[in-house]
């Protein structure tokens, strides 16, 4: 394989690593108020394309027989708002025995308790190809879900308690999540045949639109002058935020491939993404409002800040590899099933 051919195959891994350094560089033009106004351009307007986009090049039979698979629908939503907050709370247990911030201890349970992310989780699955029908159902279903039941679990695991504007936060999912998807079917429906015929490369636009959202979560990131902590906490919390996430991933791969739960290849991929990705995009604002008034309230955002772009960066670079791996294991269940049926049929 040539140079050109490789950077081409690998455009969205180099696409990433481009974007972060550009936003450490300068990170003021992507952070909030600055010349791109992520907070528009971003929180509505890039989350809006990627689910008209879904919208538009998912098959409404896939989505109809989406909205009929409970099992998966109840392993993503219990294992992200059941076992996660759990598991962390466990987990923060043993940390807080050593030297790493208590509040930055704090932040990281706040991040086992989000829900999962209206845009990532969707991206990535497509950019594999998994079920991309079920990523967008989880997704939007687990935000909604996520209004009642975060809050909550902020209650029970750390003390907090506060109303939620519920209707303003539903409002806004509403429409970035759920009036773009059925706007896209709409418009599928008038240009259906077209889109059969000439299959634009929606897989491409969606690393396209997620590189905007990469860079702009950064330069927030980078910009953030809560940051100005001990190097060796902040350090530490993002190495137990990457281990996290790399436990949580390998966790749901292997527990969704159990024959009792009977999932497909292109399953796993969507519980693995919407499994372990949280919402950054939900999380910032649900935080100032639950922890209103905490003078820790940057330090407790940190972990957060981080964990969504890690997610992204981690979920990029294996995209590819799972690819491989579905691809891979879908050919071995075709083969299973076509030597199965032959033996069937040989046999009646």
């Amino acid at each position: 394989m040539g140079l050109l051919e490789k950077i081409k195959e690998n455009w969205f891994l180099m696409g990433i690593i481009v974007v972060i350094l550009a936003a450490r560089a300068e990170p003021s033009i992507g952070q909030k108020g600055g010349p791109l106004i992520p907070e528009i351009t971003v929180k509505y307007l890039a989350v809006s394309i990627i689910f008209f986009n879904s919208g538009l090049s998912l098959k409404t039979e896939d989505l109809k027989s989406a909205l009929l698979h409970v099992k998966l629908h109840c392993f993503v939503q219990l294992f992200t708002l059941t076992f996660v907050p759990c598991f962390v709370w466990v987990l923060i247990k043993f940390l807080s025995a050593t030297d790493i911030d208590g509040w930055l201890l704090k932040g990281l349970q706040v991040v086992g308790c989000m829900p999962p992310p209206v845009s990532s989780a969707v991206i990535l699955t497509k950019a594999v190809g998994g079920n991309e029908a079920a990523a967008i159902f989880n997704s939007a279903f687990g935000s909604f879900l996520g209004i009642i039941v975060t809050p909550l679990l902020l209650l029970v695991f750390m003390g907090s308690s506060s109303s939620v504007p519920f209707s303003s936060i539903l409002s806004q999912l509403s429409m970035t999540v759920v009036v773009p998807v059925i706007a896209g079917q709409i418009v599928r429906q008038f240009i259906k045949e077209w889109l059969e015929r000439t299959k634009p490369p929606f897989g491409q636009m969606g690393k396209g639109v997620l590189l905007l959202i990469i860079f702009c979560t950064f330069c927030d990131t980078f910009s953030n002058p809560s940051l100005q902590i001990n190097h060796y906490s902040l350090i530490a919390i993002g190495v137990v935020v990457l281990m996290l996430q790399m436990f949580l991933l390998l966790l749901t791969f292997l527990a969704s491939q159990l024959s009792f739960f009977g999932f497909s290849p292109a399953d796993t991929v969507a519980i693995m993404f919407c499994s372990t990705h949280k919402s950054l995009t939900l999380g910032i604002p649900m935080l100032k409002i639950v922890f209103a008034g905490y003078d820790h309230l940057s330090l407790i955002s940190i972990p957060l800040l981080v964990y969504h772009p890690t997610q992204i960066l981690l979920g990029g670079v294996l995209v590819e590899y799972v690819r491989n791996w579905m691809l891979t294991a879908q050919k071995t269940r075709n083969k299973e099933g076509g030597g199965l049926s032959s033996i069937t049929s040989t046999e009646a």
